[in-house]
């Protein structure tokens, strides 16, 4: 493709940034990485923040190397990131402090206090979601009891990609996908869930406007279009939380279908029309965020290819080098179910001896121990698509659907064997694509923004259109069926 439209993707992730270039005539899409840098987090005597004014000239300077390769074609420009993180700006509209990392320690003991003011089963009522460290509320309720002065003298909260958007424009402006992630949000409204933000005791004048993706918040500062070299290109509040735009990216045919995001970490769910807040969903630990064209995404989180990936980095430290092509061919060599764990289990949450975990978990729970590093990856790959059966079936049992394929999008449907496991596991066919659904999601949810596609499904089209996507069929389906009733058994779901 030598000309068209370019739609900007800024993805930002916990440990790395992108900024990506979209190119299309809108019969098909072609992605260019333009430039990626590091995010990484740092442990200060106050606590573990974001380098967020990093990120903001390392996203400055992405913009102007893809004004200076596609200039005057730039249509748009739109951000989505991790949830949960905010920071807070006065009334003259100046960050006070730099945002905290959701896993700063002081959401210790706060869970406990928000449910002592309220109890978990009414917030989730609420808001749809059920209490993880990670969530904005405990950390609200953090600086509230800490008596914070950038709490007390806040005048908006801004979530990490609506303040990184306030720079480029100026707008302060709360995007809903984003904002669902904060456990401060009803999703049956899409607005403020002022009952919980009032018995926590949080300002009400802090929680501003909220936008739908796709909202045009308007052009970019002077001051910005100085540094990268055009005036004039609108930014977009896009499916603002990364999950959201990798949602948006799978596309999914029909309406209803199971989905799963594919890393290092795996959410499943299905996107729906109404929030489901019943008692078992909540007990089954299922979360409401919301997505685009007035979606739920209700969905569970589980591991995922964290488990690999720590595996490969303790090798790494123990002086053995591997690929993740060789990892997987070791991983297919290696002999299916000789035992299961369960890859949500709290030993494996931190880094560090992932393979050393998988065998002290196989050892305490009476199985053989996998002693070569192919058999250690077969055993977290089987289990992972294993607990995958576990997460479908609950949604099946929460939303009545029965559901005929699964389709994955991410990084991790590269994994094959993993794929072909999932689609064994479950039962169902497979269909793997894309890898870029993150990046693909934004793009496409800025053009319906824009008003270049008429919506989110024309975007889906354009999609399927233009990438590679790869079914993987369900086989040997006694042996998998044998083998669930195994890994329930191991995981304590018997």
């Amino acid at each position: 493709m030598t000309s068209g439209k370019v739609f900007i993707a800024v993805d930002l992730g916990a440990g790395s940034g992108r900024v990506i270039a979209a190119r299309t005539d809108f019969s098909k899409l072609e992605l260019e990485e333009i430039h990626r840098f590091d995010n990484p987090g740092t442990d200060l005597p106050g606590g573990s923040f974001w380098n967020i004014v990093g990120l903001y000239r390392e996203i400055l300077e992405g913009l102007r190397r893809a004004v200076e390769r596609h200039g005057e074609n730039i249509v748009s420009i739109g951000i989505d990131t991790w949830g949960c993180d905010f920071g807070l700006v006065d009334e003259n509209g100046e960050l006070l402090g730099m945002p905290h990392q959701y896993r700063d320690p002081r959401f210790e003991g706060m869970a406990e206090a928000m449910h002592a003011i309220l109890p978990e089963a009414e917030i989730y009522a609420q808001t749809g979601l059920t209490t993880n460290f990670y969530n904005s509320s405990l950390h609200l309720l953090a600086e509230t009891r800490k008596k914070s002065p950038a709490l007390l003298n806040a005048e908006r909260l801004l979530f990490v990609p609506d303040l990184l958007a306030y720079w480029l424009t100026g707008r302060q402006a709360v995007e809903r996908t984003v904002a669902s992630t904060s456990q401060l949000i009803d999703p049956r409204t899409g607005d403020w869930a002022w009952g919980v933000i009032d018995a926590l005791g949080l300002p009400r004048k802090i929680f501003g406007e909220v936008v739908a993706p796709g909202t045009v918040l308007g052009p970019i500062r002077e001051e910005v279009a100085a540094f990268i070299g055009r005036a004039g290109i609108p930014v977009v509040a896009t499916a603002c939380h990364d999950t959201a735009s990798a949602v948006a990216g799978i596309p999914m045919i029909g309406s209803g279908n199971l989905w799963l995001s594919s890393g290092t970490w795996s959410i499943m769910g299905v996107e729906a029309a109404e929030a489901i807040t019943t008692s078992e969903a909540f007990e089954l630990g299922f979360c409401n965020e919301l997505g685009v064209d007035n979606s739920v995404r209700f969905l569970k989180n589980i591991s995922g290819l964290w488990l690999i990936q720590e595996c490969k980095r303790q090798w790494e430290l123990d002086g053995e080098k591997f690929g993740y092509a060789e990892m997987a061919a070791m991983a297919n060599d290696a002999e299916p179910f000789t035992a299961f764990i369960d890859p949500d289990d709290a030993s494996f949450a931190s880094p560090g001896e992932m393979p050393a975990k998988i065998r002290a978990y196989c050892e305490k729970t009476g199985q053989p121990v996998p002693l070569d590093h192919g058999q250690v990856l077969r055993v977290a790959s089987e289990s992972l698509a294993l607990k995958y059966r576990v997460v479908s079936d609950r949604v099946r049992q929460l939303t009545g659907r029965d559901f005929t394929r699964l389709h994955a999008g991410g990084g991790g449907i590269q994994n094959e064997l993993l794929s072909q496991a999932t689609a064994n596991a479950l039962g169902i066919e497979v269909i793997a694509g894309p890898v870029e659904a993150t990046s693909c999601g934004n793009v496409i949810t800025q053009m319906v923004g824009t008003g270049h596609l008429p919506d989110i499904k024309t975007g889906r089209d354009l999609i399927r259109r233009s990438f590679e996507f790869r079914l993987f069929a369900p086989g040997d389906s006694a042996a998998w069926k044998a083998a669930f009733l195994r890994f329930k058994t191991v995981i304590g779901l018997d």
